[in-house]
């Protein structure tokens, strides 16, 4: 069955009126939201004046930890094996992250840790959703509360635990995390040795939390190899990606927007006259063409076989290569395909939800053709100038993982690179635009780089 866009039409001023703090801060650290006449808000506008090309090159940190251009610094605010204010230490393997104003001159920073059930969770965890042999699993969030002036260290905290591989996710209007496992794993299947519980949910972390929160799987959202998630604050439509060579894009509509707990509709992309949309075997989907999207209705979405994303397919679900991060720009979603393209390097797929009972369109944003535009892109957030910011994760046994801008032209260019042989991660944005949070994945620190953005 499909369903319109914007199912919600007749609530949208309540769930609009009851989130326009968390909005303004949405617009601020650079998500677009959509007025209800159809007219786009940006927090600052720039159509890539002049060719915009970057920032200029990168130079060595005397450090040897990352690489900026001139004019650019950064700071490293949290570390593997800090103490924590509950007791713990910060644990590894630091991933997706949320940036949130909390209203009091402090801003929360909330970090996933993509930590599977061997891995050291930075001390014993009191609670949270999932054991192995009785001990809670030590994947989950980790929350840093910060002097949004000063940078300064207010709270640092476990706030969920009991998960595996938390993964990417994404922030919400509202005011929470949603932190999503990739780890469709549980008792008697594979990977599942002594697990108590399924695995594969996206669980909601509030900001404001100030310590562990109650881990519920908001099962309706389906289970699968989750990866990011991003909420249109205008419909309260929750988009999701699938980190699965061959994935498919999903969106929930929840029965009551803003409270996901409640649950709702879980659907997959139907594009209309392209079936695949990862260039491999021949370019199907050039850069810049427009597509009609249809939204199919999926059963059975807890998905105990994790078959989701071939149920979808086989119902004319349009295939996405490696489905990694997602965020909501100027009236429309992003998403990176890690490994798609031609060149098998990366692809980024804009999604505009359609308007007034018109169709969603997707389209092939941009398609990576060497290494030096970027190298399988991972997570990505947007600018408040509009320009994408990706990380690379690359899988070669000597990595050189940059942060790539990407303008609203389609044009690339360098903004960092990881001087060390890890992993970038988590991109965001302070609510005011001034500090890039971004995280090593491992060991596991979490930085803080500022410089002369562009307008």
């Amino acid at each position: 069955m499909t369903m319109p866009a914007a199912p919600f039409a007749p609530h949208r001023r309540s769930f609009l009126g009851a989130t326009a703090s968390a909005f303004a801060a949405l617009a601020a650290s650079g998500c677009m939201t959509r007025s209800a006449d159809g007219a786009t808000a940006r927090a600052s506008a720039s159509p890539d004046p002049g060719g915009f090309a970057g920032y200029g090159p990168l130079l060595p940190d005397p450090a040897g930890l990352i690489n900026l251009p001139r004019g650019f610094s950064y700071r490293v605010i949290s570390r593997l094996g800090d103490r924590m204010d509950d007791g713990g230490t910060v644990p590894d393997r630091a991933d997706g992250m949320g940036c949130f104003d909390l209203g009091d001159g402090t801003i929360a920073l909330v970090r996933n840790h993509e930590l599977q059930p061997r891995h050291d969770g930075g001390g014993p965890i009191a609670r949270g959703y999932g054991t192995r042999g009785g001990v809670v699993l030590p994947g989950g969030t980790t929350t840093i509360v910060l002097d949004a002036e000063t940078l300064a260290i207010r709270r640092q905290f476990r706030s969920l635990g009991g998960t595996i591989r938390n993964c990417a996710g994404g922030i919400t209007p509202w005011g929470t995390w949603l932190t999503c496992e990739e780890a469709p794993t549980g008792p008697g299947q594979r990977g599942g040795e002594g697990l108590e519980q399924d695995h594969g949910w996206v669980f909601e972390v509030p900001a404001a939390a100030r310590g562990l929160v109650e881990a519920r799987p908001l099962k309706a959202m389906g289970r699968f190899n989750h990866e990011a998630a991003a909420v249109d604050p205008a419909t309260g439509v929750v988009y999701m990606t699938e980190d699965r060579d061959d994935s498919v894009l999903y969106r929930f509509i929840p029965r009551v927007p803003g409270q996901l707990a409640e649950g709702g509709r879980l659907q997959a992309m139907v594009i209309e006259g392209l079936a695949d949309t990862r260039n491999w075997a021949a370019p199907l989907m050039p850069v810049g063409r427009s597509y009609p999207v249809r939204w199919i209705d999926l059963d059975e979405v807890e998905a105990p076989k994790d078959d989701l994303r071939q149920r979808a397919a086989a119902r004319g679900a349009a295939l996405v290569a490696r489905g990694e991060g997602l965020h909501m720009g100027e009236n429309a979603v992003f998403a990176c395909a890690t490994n798609g393209g031609a060149a098998r390097l990366g692809q980024i797929l804009k999604l505009t939800p359609g308007l007034a009972g018109a169709p969603d369109q997707v389209e092939l944003f941009f398609e990576s053709e060497r290494p030096d535009q970027f190298n399988y892109g991972d997570n990505l957030t947007v600018a408040p100038n509009g320009h994408l910011i990706v990380c690379e994760d690359q899988y070669t046994e000597v990595t050189d993982n940059h942060i790539r801008g990407i303008t609203p032209a389609g044009r690339a260019y360098n903004l960092a690179r990881i001087a060390i042989q890890a992993e970038l991660a988590g991109a965001c944005f302070s609510p005011d635009g001034r500090w890039l949070f971004v995280n090593a994945y491992s060991p596991t620190m979490t930085l803080a780089i500022t410089g002369p953005w562009a307008a």
